[in-house]
């Protein structure tokens, strides 16, 4: 029998990295994709290196080098905007945590200053969430009333806002923002959109005035409560914020709980601030660091608990506000904490008066922003499983609790990241007429199969979790393709031709079997050439579609490999 080869450049196998080495490479590649210290690396001075040091942990030495009276002038109509937002909306925020109004007014002084120093986004405007601030009053009030021991609640969420702030710093130091990113865009739409809808729904008690609501924040319990059944402000405390260092509690049990709410509120605000920086920063055309914004989120928190503050991120609505200002840096928020600082020391009798329908009307409309009907409409367009876990979390946060709208998000969004892994998609590809061009023939209707050559693209990567799937869902292509030669009573199948182009990776055991023992015999193959994106030439007879491969394995009268 002849045997004809595939005409490749011949390659001498590459040596085995040292398993030290290459696990030193992955983790680098993992943990510094970015490398943070190249300036620093680079610099022979050492008073340099200490400059360059303090510059990067410290971005404000950075930009403060350019900063100029025009960028001064920007900054203090921005900050100044900003206040106008923040003091209500402070207010309004802190209420929704059933927290002490002035709580809301104290987190807008201290966290914008320290951000304003170690923050990297020029656009981002720190304060109090509303959802972190529902998540917060929805945790710790299922264990501590706020009605019947205030202080206790008081004292707990400072102490949930130390161990937000110490989880988000360890994040930043360990660089480990990546895994914040588990919680994919199609959950954080449906999480938002579910807890505005519970949030708006909680403002019904300010806006219509009632004196009994529940504490429930499922939709059946918020209705019943409306339908069974003029409030204000009243004395804010003049001064700026009193330290808490020695409020913090951690005795048992309530240091569980703390703990437990400081690291999902924690998470959440953590993905909702770097989402928001991104954002704006794609706007201007530049880059902010994830892992330095987990740093300066994680201590604007730790100082924050230790004088009078609760949980703060970078809101959308005062961020977005922020940049149609035209602030040009951080110095935006100092601006704004000392507006907030004007307005402790001088101007707190002011809101006396100020009707608590006011307030939920403020959150209402902050709240309407945040459900986001064009983008779940969009994932409907293009990937209907994202949709799916969309709605899951909306639904499960409007119809259940935040707790089980955020399990439900993170849950989904794991196991869509473990089908990806475990179960990767194979398309049948075939040739478009007139070109040497092969697609999915799903996707492309013109494309034509070739008689007797499955050709098989693999999209994702090769796992020991994924062989065997790959496996039986290749013999199933190969039963088909045969009982479908058979009725058109054509030749039988001699060619298996795998696309493995994006391949990633490889199985840990570099012994993944593509074609079941069952299905093999002397009349059929599988043509490859050793060679994957790692150059471990050695591991698999892989094959890289090309069209002088097809054209080689349909001419080729022999039914051997090729390599």
């Amino acid at each position: 029998m002849s045997k004809r080869a595939l005409q490749y450049p011949q390659v001498e196998t590459p040596p085995p990295q040292p398993f030290l080495k290459s696990l030193k490479n992955t983790l680098n590649e993992i943990l510094f994709a970015d490398d943070p210290f190249r300036k620093i690396r680079n610099e022979s001075k050492t008073s340099k290196k200490i400059e360059l040091g303090l510059r990067h942990v410290f971005p404000i030495l950075e930009w403060a080098r350019g900063y100029n009276l025009d960028y001064l002038k920007s900054d203090v109509i921005s900050g100044i905007t900003i206040a106008s937002l923040a003091i209500p909306q402070g207010i309004s925020y802190a209420q929704l945590a059933n927290l002490p109004p002035i709580l809301g007014l104290y987190s807008s002084f201290v966290p914008p200053m320290v951000y304003a120093i170690m923050g990297s986004s020029k656009d981002l405007a720190v304060g109090t969430v509303a959802v972190a601030s529902l998540l917060t009053a929805a945790m710790l009030g299922k264990e501590v009333s706020a009605v019947e021991n205030p202080k206790l609640y008081v004292h707990l969420a400072f102490t949930a806002t130390f161990f937000a702030g110490l989880m988000q710093t360890c994040l930043g130091l360990l660089r480990l923002g990546f895994l914040v990113e588990i919680l994919s865009h199609a959950a954080i739409i449906g999480f938002m959109a579910g807890a505005a809808t519970v949030v708006c729904l909680q403002q019904l008690k300010g806006l219509l005035g009632l004196s009994h609501f529940t504490h429930s924040t499922d939709v059946v319990s918020v209705v019943r409560s409306i339908f069974s059944q003029s409030h204000m402000i009243g004395e804010l405390k003049k001064g700026i914020n009193p330290p808490s260092i020695t409020h913090l509690v951690f005795t048992s049990p309530y240091v569980t709980l703390a703990l437990k709410t400081g690291i999902i509120t924690g998470v959440l605000a953590l993905a909702e601030g770097i989402a928001v920086g991104r954002s704006f920063a794609m706007y201007k055309n530049y880059n902010i660091d994830g892992n330095k914004e987990m740093i300066a989120f994680g201590m604007m928190n730790i100082f924050g608990s230790f004088s009078s503050c609760y949980l703060t991120t970078g809101p959308f609505s005062r961020s977005a506000v922020n940049y149609n200002a035209g602030c040009k840096t951080a110095v935006s928020n100092v601006v704004m904490a000392v507006a907030v600082a004007v307005t402790l020391l001088f101007l707190t009798p002011l809101f006396f008066y100020t009707p608590l329908v006011v307030l939920s009307s403020i959150i209402i409309a902050a709240m309407l922003g945040l459900v986001d009907y064009e983008a779940a409409m969009h994932l409907l367009r293009l990937d209907k499983f994202d949709f799916f876990v969309c709605l899951s979390a909306f639904f499960g946060v409007v119809f259940g609790t935040i707790e089980i709208g955020l399990i439900l998000s993170v849950g989904i969004s794991v196991l869509r990241l473990l089908l990806f892994v475990g179960r990767p998609k194979i398309y049948l590809m075939g040739k478009i007429q007139n070109t040497e061009i092969y697609r999915n023939i799903e996707q492309y209707p013109q494309a034509t199969t070739l008689s007797g050559i499955i050709i098989l693209h693999i999209d994702g990567p090769i796992y020991f979790a994924n062989s065997s799937y790959l496996r039986d869902r290749i013999g199933r292509w190969i039963d088909e393709e045969e009982e479908k030669l058979r009725k058109s009573e054509e030749n039988s199948l001699q060619y298996i031709i795998l696309d493995l182009s994006d391949l990633s990776n490889e199985s840990g055991s570099n012994e993944v079997e593509f074609i079941p023992q069952e299905h093999k015999n002397e009349s059929r193959s599988l043509v490859g050439v050793i060679e994957d994106a790692f150059g471990r030439a050695h591991a698999l007879s892989l094959f890289f579609l090309d069209s002088l491969s097809v054209a080689s394995a349909s001419s080729s009268s022999s039914h051997n490999i090729f390599f």
